[in-house]
């Protein structure tokens, strides 16, 4: 027989409804003061960042080897030269062997990250290098120069052949990106990073017309005669002038033909040839012209605007120039009106940045906006157009802006970053994005976290590394004296000469 509770009939009877209802109250109560917990409380918990993979090189002990972007060893430093990497973002390493500087031979050879030899079919692999007229270094990320039997051609990164090894002699056109000059035969032609044809091999030199290879090229054909041909192989102007000048605008160029300086348009047309020695730049209908050393304002049209009695003209947008004067820079209008007094020593417009900088008698720099205004005013450190900010020293602290000039947070400018850089009672700490403190106020400087997530600190005189999560890496022991940018990837930090472009643990 089964026993079953029962209830003293004195007893009032349970309403389930009204239980439920209560423990549901009960519930929700608590969720809202978790809620409101959480909300009211900032996380203390740092967030990862996104390190995109790439690879990069490294020096320790004499030796060239190569890492990732977490700081990893991907190949270790046993190489005697160093090993250059096109694309970071593509195990394709580049090293040379058999150095002999007197003979000007070598050999050149790939290798992936397991240092296995890539592309062995021909006898040697290069990287393409350019140079830019800042003198920066950079390379092709879209094609590799091989060559085979004393002759050159080009390969993509996956070994697929681009132009066939049949040239004397592969070369890029120094400050001008996807434009290659070869020779063949002693004539010299021009071919793209996919290895299309641009210009056949007819003629005794190719030049670009500026920094643009959009803009065209200028060739010499056998007589010693220059014309233009452009990135859509279209022949603009036949070879029949004697020099054409590296200015270019409004579809107009500049040429001397018959001993005469001119400007025409693609049909040959002389636009104006009078009343200058040389042309500067051309900008809309107006050209900036010289007068012995002096420079000046005409139209396309021949009418001038301004007389030629500056030191210098640059054109910033409208009817606006920067001028100098008895030394010192400002800003006229085409009406020769200033507009910004002449008082400082030097002014540059930032096109892309679409601001002016100009510097100051007492070391600063102002930094003025298209109205002319001065908006900031301090040490520039940082110019970064790619993620369009500049960084700045005003009263010995760091600050931000972006391309308008307006002051913004460190959050605000690198917003996948999970360390921000701090300052308090002169000591550089580092905290989320919500204001916690990670890493204490205890360091003389610091830097922000770099695109790997490490951040460089400065203690008693010595760099070291702090990881994104706040831990110590590397213990502030290295100078970097010769250092102007101070970075770190887990133990290893980039060395003083930003063109090599490599990390190395060695205290430099």
């Amino acid at each position: 027989m089964s026993r079953r509770g029962r209830r003293y009939d004195g007893e009032p009877k349970l309403n389930i409804k009204k239980v439920f209802a209560v423990l549901i109250l009960l519930i929700v109560i608590i969720m809202c003061i978790v809620l409101i917990f959480r909300f009211a409380t900032p996380s203390s918990e740092t967030e990862e960042k996104v390190v995109t993979n790439s690879y990069l090189t490294v020096y320790s002990g004499g030796k060239w080897g190569v890492i990732n972007s977490k700081g990893e060893t991907i190949i270790e430093p046993t190489y005697d030269d160093m090993i250059t990497i096109p694309d970071p973002t593509k195990a394709v390493f580049i090293y040379q062997s058999n150095v002999d500087l007197s003979n000007n031979t070598y050999d050149s050879k790939a290798i992936d990250d397991k240092s296995n030899e890539l592309f062995t079919g021909y006898d040697k692999v290069e990287a393409l290098q350019n140079i830019d007229s800042s003198n920066i270094v950079s390379y092709d990320t879209n094609a590799l120069k091989v060559s085979k039997g004393g002759k050159y051609g080009l390969i993509n990164f996956s070994g697929t052949e681009l132009l066939a090894c049949e040239y004397d002699s592969l070369t890029p056109l120094h400050g001008v990106r996807n434009s290659i000059v070869t020779v063949k035969d002693g004539k010299y032609g021009l071919v793209d990073n996919s290895g299309n044809v641009i210009i056949e091999n007819s003629y005794t030199e190719i030049t670009p017309l500026t920094n643009r290879y959009e803009d065209g090229y200028v060739v010499r054909d056998e007589n010693g005669n220059y014309g233009l041909i452009n990135y859509n192989k279209r022949q603009v102007l036949e070879c029949k002038y004697s020099e054409i000048l590296n200015v270019y605008g409004n579809e107009l160029y500049v040429v001397r033909e018959n001993g005469s300086l001119k400007v025409i348009n693609s049909n040959g047309e002389t636009k104006a040839e009078s009343g200058f020695d040389n042309v500067k730049s051309i900008d809309g209908n107006n050209i900036i012209i010289m007068n012995g050393n002096n420079y000046g304002v005409i139209t396309v049209d021949g009418e001038t605007k301004i007389e030629p009695t500056y030191e210098d003209l640059s054109y910033i947008s409208g009817e606006n120039y920067i001028a100098r004067k008895d030394g010192k820079y400002g800003v006229i209008n085409l009406s020769n009106e200033t507009i910004v007094d002449f008082s400082y020593t030097n002014m540059i417009y930032m096109k892309d940045e679409n601001f002016i900088e100009a510097d100051r008698e007492d070391g600063k720099t102002d930094l003025l906006n298209t109205n002319f205004e001065v908006k900031v005013t301090g040490i520039v450190s940082e110019i970064n157009s790619s993620d369009g900010y500049v960084k700045v020293r005003v009263d010995d602290d760091y600050k931000y802006y972006n391309f308008r000039l307006e002051e913004k947070t460190s959050q605000e400018i690198f917003t996948t970053n999970t360390l921000f850089l701090s300052k308090q009672n002169g000591k550089y700490g580092f905290v989320d994005k919500n204001g916690v403190v990670i890493v204490d106020y205890i360091y003389d400087d610091a830097t922000e976290q770099n695109d790997y997530g490490y951040v460089a600190v400065k203690q008693n005189g010595k760099w070291g590394a702090i990881d994104q999560t706040g831990k110590v890496v590397v213990t502030p022991s290295y100078e970097l004296a010769q250092n102007t940018v101070i970075s770190f990837i887990g133990k290893w930090h980039l060395a003083p000469d930003l063109n090599a472009n490599y990390y190395t643990d060695e205290n430099e």
